[in-house]
């Protein structure tokens, strides 16, 4: 339908022109329109079979010459049509055929020559596509073009590098995931082993202080719990499925009771904890989280702060609530600051399996800082050091 519109229109057009240009008579009306009509119809045949078989052609360049000899083609037809009516001279009708052959020719060689250009980019585009197809995520199409074509090729760049971040992202998250589980094997083997020792001495007759083993055996299943307990939380969190209610809270208060419940941890490792808060800090949060966020940074912090050193967190005022824990270890490395919060990271030699556990201690405390909407980050060593700001 809008093939045949478009031929009415176009044949109503040339005839407006004519009528305004020429002031023909009414026989040269009549057949200049009858012209027209033939030339709108075999433009209209021409448009309407060209798509069916450029879908079918195997190579572009075909199609681009089809277009390009029947647009000629049908130039060409007018053109002698008229010209045979206007009463040319057979010399004249002659030259006029010798121009327009060579026109034709010369606008086929124009065709070639510029579809070499767009077909040898879109074999580039290919060629990126199969590549990419094939797992090569760096490879790209180099096309700079302002049409379509380049702006499909930008596109499809584009495509290549963002699957390729996506891939690099994959493989970094496979291998803290495998670390991951790795730590986690570990924390659990530890006191899975510990246990099965202290059952088989006490069911053999062999332990010398049963109390002692079951003493032993108790503080490994309340490991275990903890590890549990970490697992499933870690797992709310990464779901957003934390939910807290604020509250005005004094986290004076609240780090002073984080140090205490664990002030018997530091000096089992000979290590001292102290507080530096020069005036209550009062905000609206959720005490419950804040106190599971310090207590995670004060374990992280006395599990690598070296014998007889100290522990200090302070409690200040600016933008905000702001609370850092520092301790006298090695450290984060520069490296490791940007991921030492995340789900599945654990830090190099400075933050070591046999002292770090499982590492879930800071990814936990992200998540509630997170869901507080407050921010969290660390700082490079010497002396580890994280904090965090709750507005």
């Amino acid at each position: 339908m809008r093939i045949v519109l478009g031929a009415v229109a176009a044949t109503l057009i040339g005839l407006a022109l004519f009528e305004l240009t020429m002031q023909p008579s009414g026989s040269e009306r009549a057949e200049l329109a009858l012209i027209f009509v033939i030339m709108a119809t075999i433009t209209g045949l021409a448009a309407a079979f060209l798509p069916m078989v450029a879908g079918r052609s195997k190579r572009l360049m075909g199609t681009l010459l089809a277009v390009s000899l029947v647009s000629v083609v049908i130039a060409v037809l007018g053109l002698v049509i008229a010209a045979s009516r206007m009463f040319f001279s057979d010399h004249d009708l002659a030259l006029l055929l010798v121009v327009l052959g060579f026109g034709l020719v010369a606008a086929l060689g124009f065709a070639v020559s510029a579809s070499n250009a767009l077909t040898a980019d879109l074999r580039k585009m290919a060629h990126t596509a199969h590549e990419v197809a094939e797992g090569d995520f760096s490879a790209r199409t180099r096309v700079d073009r302002r049409d379509e074509v380049g702006q499909l090729a930008h596109d499809l760049d584009t495509m290549a590098g963002r699957l390729e971040d996506a891939a690099r992202a994959k493989s970094v998250e496979e291998a803290r995931r495998r670390e991951f589980f790795a730590a986690v094997g570990h924390d659990l083997r530890t006191p899975l082993a510990s246990m099965q020792a202290a059952i088989e001495a006490l069911r053999d007759g062999v332990a010398p202080d049963p109390d002692r083993y079951f003493v032993s055996l108790e503080r490994d299943l309340e490991a275990l719990n903890s590890l549990v307990d970490d697992l499933f939380l870690l797992s709310r969190i990464e779901a957003g499925d934390v939910h807290v209610e604020s509250v005005p809270t004094d986290l004076t208060d609240l780090a002073d009771e984080a140090i205490e419940v664990l002030r018997p941890v530091a000096e089992r490792r000979g290590v001292s904890v102290a507080l530096e808060a020069p005036r209550r800090v009062v905000v609206a949060t959720g005490p419950e989280a804040v106190g599971r966020v310090l207590r995670n940074l004060l374990d992280n912090a006395i599990r690598h702060a070296p014998e007889g050193s100290t522990v200090l967190v302070t409690v200040t005022e600016a933008d905000g609530a702001v609370v850092t824990v520092r301790d006298e270890g090695a450290g984060f490395d520069d490296d490791f600051v940007e991921r030492a919060f995340d789900s599945f990271s654990r830090s190099d030699a400075a933050r070591t399996r046999a002292t770090g556990g499982a590492g879930l201690g800071l990814a936990i405390a992200k998540g509630f800082v997170d869901a507080l909407g407050g921010e969290i980050w660390a700082e490079a060593g010497p002396g580890g050091v994280v904090g965090f700001r709750l507005a």
